[in-house]
């Protein structure tokens, strides 16, 4: 299978050398590797270039996570597999993209996501954001565990992911209106059209954050805009309340027992996500300089 290697980017800043290092070390070979740049004012681009990638420039205003992901996808027209990294998630290993293209000798699966580790730096909160959502059980999912998985079948990130060329093309690949999860759209629809999705917990990369309140009241604003936009998912699988009480209950346990001290950061930033979320609901009333304000996506609200 030819493999192509897929990064949008925009000021990778200083780990970018680490990720295009740890690129230098797979232990497969790429058919392809490109960015789409987003206006860097930085090397990111002469950067890769020196790497072996080709780059492709856009303006900033023209980025969208899935309209600009599915120009790399189109420009990769000769390739099987399209593999995504974001520009701040390492490659763990020499065999992580590898291991993540093995689940693809499954005819029936159309996508896979790999494991992400927290940075060595991180603190409780990412780490746990990671514990949880990324455990070291591999599995493979179809549309028939919505039952029991709920709103979490469709469950991936585009941080480190893998899609079989065919199968996105099947679904009508990447969303170009949506302000986020264009990895969850398209995950929801291969379940629905039949194909599987596999987590491979043996394809690893550090990729962790630390947001602020302001952050994470910004992120799980979106959030609830990108669950407003997409209510045909809620109705498929089921609502995303669940879920959440879950990590809440979770993420308190871990503090408790792995760093106290944390335990009013966690309430804090818990609180934000509870009123990022449900401010997001009104989006459709808000003026857009407010909507700019008060996303992290300011570049979707045109």
């Amino acid at each position: 299978m030819k493999i192509a290697l897929l990064i949008p980017t925009l000021n990778a800043g200083h780990d970018w050398v680490k990720m295009l290092e740890s690129v230098n070390k797979q232990s497969v070979a790429f058919h392809r590797k490109m960015i789409v740049d987003s206006g860097s004012m930085d090397k990111t681009s002469d950067l890769a270039r020196l790497y072996g990638f080709d780059v492709n420039a856009i303006n900033k205003s023209e980025f969208n996570h899935g309209k600009t992901r599915q120009q790399l996808v189109d420009a990769a027209a000769d390739t099987d597999i399209c593999i995504f990294l974001t520009q701040d998630a390492i490659l763990a290993s020499p065999d992580s993209i590898a291991n993540l293209v093995s689940a693809f000798d499954d005819p029936e699966v159309g996508m896979a996501y790999g494991r992400q580790l927290p940075h060595k730096n991180a603190g409780a909160l990412e780490t746990h954001a990671r514990v949880f959502n990324y455990p070291a059980v591999p599995e493979k999912v179809s549309l028939a565990d919505v039952q029991a998985r709920g709103f979490k079948t469709f469950f991936c990130s585009n941080s480190f992911s893998a899609y079989r060329k065919s199968a996105l093309e099947a679904v009508g690949g990447f969303p170009s209106d949506s302000i986020m999860g264009e990895d969850a759209i398209v995950a929801a629809k291969m379940l629905m059209a039949g194909y599987k999705k596999a987590y491979v917990a043996d394809a690893t990369v550090y990729h962790s954050h630390s947001y602020t309140l302001t952050e994470e009241f910004k992120r799980y604003f979106d959030t609830r805009v990108f669950h407003e936009q997409n209510k045909w998912m809620i109705d498929k699988f089921g609502k995303p309340t669940g879920e959440g009480l879950k990590f809440i209950k979770s993420e308190l346990q871990y503090v408790i027992k792995n760093d106290f001290i944390s335990i009013l950061k966690s309430i804090t930033s818990i609180g934000a996500k509870w009123m990022g979320y449900k401010s997001g609901k009104y989006f459709k009333k808000l003026p857009i300089g407010i909507l700019r304000k008060i996303s992290m996506h300011k570049f979707y609200w045109k």
